[in-house]
């Protein structure tokens, strides 16, 4: 905690309003969080830091301290709350219910509460606080579900932990489940267009960043620990690494192009795929990076020119509709929009904008993609699908859809093998999970075209 009374009033505001954020608008936390940095010119990175950890930990026990508050809650309705007061209410349970003991006391916490919104605002919560000190975490199992006591005791929804239960099994479910409550790993993928990789690693370490390289991975490294934040290093300035999760990386390289390939990478900003494949293609060749979003092309080509990337070509486009590109390419790559479901660890804000329905209208979006695309892939070429999802409506479902309307397609093998085989027969696809892999979950796909 923060011996500077300053530094956690600006942490806990910076919380309160990323919440506040988050809820109206369904953003995620990450966005939500840098928007609201920028709006209150908060400066102190403990605050930032202690800002950021509070608002993740929040987001992620949402379903558990929403309960909370239903049961506290006698004398108004939550949602008749300003969104201030429901996110400081949520800071208050976890803080004092849910948080590692030895923090800050309850009172200081509401004290805190007080000074930021005001004795006014706050006043038709004062009785709750007391309520929730007094409030037995037991009570929130009584009479529910096993399905139920597994969502609320692992944080996720209970949908989620159902469907995972049909298909993976319940034990390797609660496997899974459990990974994502703990920190996932942090990578740190070496850009050999930047210099040889061994001096590259030479010079991190000089910075403070400890490392061991990840097996049957090129140029991948998990971070061991770092004396400051990696982002803040010379070293990420000039454009020497990238962040970049280890199943983000397979995806690369199992599409493997060779230098003077043509490419296409769809849905390609903020850039990880593409500066990787450039990295891969030794920048000789040519890569059409398509993405729809203005806001995330901005970063992207922020980052092509930290990364010495030479051979990209950024193009704002809707892959769900054809194309602005007449090109037929060696590979086309696609990671389209998905649920987020194998990145719950990573974006716990996304765990609570997902359900079934958007799941359904999501496989929609991503199989006219795939429809898109197939005619810009030459003779002989090939076509990647990866989404950050375990789900098969997602992934195996929509690869047989496609294959079934496109016999001029066929599934080959993905190499390297890191993961398990792809489930209902797709032996050459692969699976990650956080829990076996400690990536984020993944499955990836590689179709060849060997007929027009």
């Amino acid at each position: 905690m923060f011996p500077n009374k300053n530094s956690s009033k600006a942490a806990f505001k910076l919380a309160i309003k990323t919440l506040s954020q988050i809820q109206l608008h369904e953003t995620n936390s990450s966005l939500a969080l840098s928007r609201t940095i920028k709006k209150l010119k908060v400066k102190d990175w403990g605050a930032i830091s202690y800002g950021n950890r509070l608002v993740k930990e929040i987001v992620r026990r949402k379903n558990v301290i929403d309960k909370i508050i239903s049961l506290i809650l006698t004398d108004t309705t939550f949602n008749d709350l300003s969104p201030d007061i429901q996110s400081f209410l949520r800071l208050f349970i976890f803080e004092t219910k849910l948080a590692a003991q030895g923090g800050m006391s309850a009172h200081t916490i509401a004290g805190l509460g007080r000074s930021i919104m005001g004795w006014d605002e706050l006043s038709p919560v004062e009785e709750a606080l007391g309520r929730v000190l007094g409030f037995n975490i037991k009570a929130l199992f009584k009479g529910v579900s096993d399905d139920e006591k597994v969502a609320l005791k692992t944080f996720h929804p209970i949908w989620f932990v159902r469907y995972c239960r049909r298909l993976i099994g319940r034990r390797e479910a609660l496997s899974l489940l459990n990974r994502n409550m703990e920190l996932p790993p942090l990578y740190l993928r070496v850009n050999t267009l930047r210099g040889q990789e061994e001096n590259i690693l030479s010079r991190i370490k000089t910075e403070g960043i400890i490392t061991e390289p990840v097996g049957n991975m090129q140029f991948l490294h998990k971070i061991k620990e770092t004396a400051k934040p990696i982002t803040k290093t010379l070293a990420f300035k000039d454009g020497l690494f990238y962040i970049q999760d280890k199943s983000s990386c397979l995806a690369a390289e199992v599409c493997n192009p060779p230098p003077e390939s043509t490419v296409i990478d769809v849905c390609a900003a903020p850039g990880g795929k593409t500066t990787y494949l450039a990295q891969l293609m030794k920048n000789e060749g040519r890569i059409y990076s398509i993405d729809y979003s203005g806001r995330r092309m901005r970063i992207f080509i922020r980052e092509i020119l930290r990364m010495g990337v030479k051979i990209a070509h950024p193009i704002i486009a809707d892959a769900y509709n054809s194309l602005p590109i007449n090109t037929k390419a060696d590979l086309v790559l696609l990671d389209p929009p998905c649920s987020s479901t194998g990145a719950f660890w990573r974006t716990p804000s996304a765990k609570w904008r997902m359900d079934l329905f958007k799941i359904r209208h999501l496989s929609t979006l991503q199989y006219n993609m795939l429809e898109s695309l197939a005619d810009h892939i030459k003779l002989g070429g090939s076509l990647v699908y990866s989404t950050c999802s375990v789900l098969l409506e997602e992934n195996e479902y929509l690869i047989e859809k496609f294959l079934k309307n496109h016999p001029n397609f066929t599934l080959i093998d993905t190499e390297p093998k890191i993961g398990l085989p792809a489930l209902r027969g797709q032996t050459g696809a692969q699976r990650l999970y956080p829990h076996i892999h400690d990536s984020n979950g993944y499955y990836i796909a590689k179709l060849r075209k060997f007929m027009d």
